[in-house]
């Protein structure tokens, strides 16, 4: 499980994230919702290492990973895809997938190909696409490709950012759906991020609200779905 106890991460004097607590349970869904600024993707951030916050602590499995290299937290079962379908353009569909196994090689070398193969059953989309340069894929495509990038490394937490960014609806239902699969048949424990929280709310079993940078709501995420008046008061709808 991961904890997260008053944490606070500033930029100089913008303080993005002040005193923020909760949590993400195993093998559910999560998600953080909340208008553009509030603190979301800075959330992700502070956890995977890309950030420093100013106070506060981060638990994951009962082990603190402040202060920790970004590789490290990976090895330690953390897998962060960024908002924007990062994605390394000159380099194949499957030499990019296989970048996200490289902290596997050493200690599961042989588990590694049946990683990948994994990959394309879940998005068979990229198989078919699999030595075409990931530079002129779609966003959906590209999208697809760096969830998978993070899945090959087989984390038990998975952080999302943003992934409907950009695409159209039909693709983000896809995309949705087998995050959703994935953590229900497996195990694998999601902290989504989201703008959109309609979607978010509809597959999370727990939904986070955040508003310049503090929790608003913490509740499960039928019945955050459900308040009108905290839709209407933070999110617009």
């Amino acid at each position: 499980m991961l904890t997260i106890e008053n944490l606070t991460t500033s930029f100089g004097s913008v303080i993005a994230l002040d005193g923020i607590s909760m949590s993400a349970q195993e093998s559910k869904i999560t998600t953080v919702i909340g208008a553009n600024g509030a603190g979301k993707s800075t959330l992700l951030r502070t956890i995977s290492g890309l950030e420093s916050p100013t106070s506060g602590s981060i638990t994951w499995e009962g082990q603190s990973i402040v202060g920790r290299k970004p590789e490290d937290i990976v090895r330690a079962g953390i897998a962060h895809v960024p908002e924007g379908h990062a994605v390394i353009s000159e380099l194949s569909v499957e030499e990019n997938i296989n970048m996200g196994s490289l902290f596997r090689r050493r200690t599961h070398k042989s588990d590694v190909a049946a990683s990948l193969e994994e990959m394309y059953q879940l998005f068979p989309r990229l198989q078919e696409r699999r030595k075409q340069l990931a530079g002129t894929l779609s966003g959906g495509e590209r999208q697809m490709l760096a969830i998978s990038r993070a899945l090959v490394s087989r984390p038990r937490l998975l952080l999302l950012d943003e992934p409907s960014l950009g695409l159209a609806p039909l693709v983000v239902e896809q995309i949705i759906d087998c995050v959703n699969t994935l953590c229900r048949s497996t195990g694998l424990t999601v902290l989504l991020v989201e703008q959109n929280a309609n979607t978010a709310l509809g597959v999370a079993d727990h939904g986070v609200l955040l508003a310049l940078g503090k929790v608003v709501a913490d509740r499960p995420a039928a019945e955050l779905k459900a308040d009108s008046t905290l839709r209407a008061a933070y999110l617009g709808y």
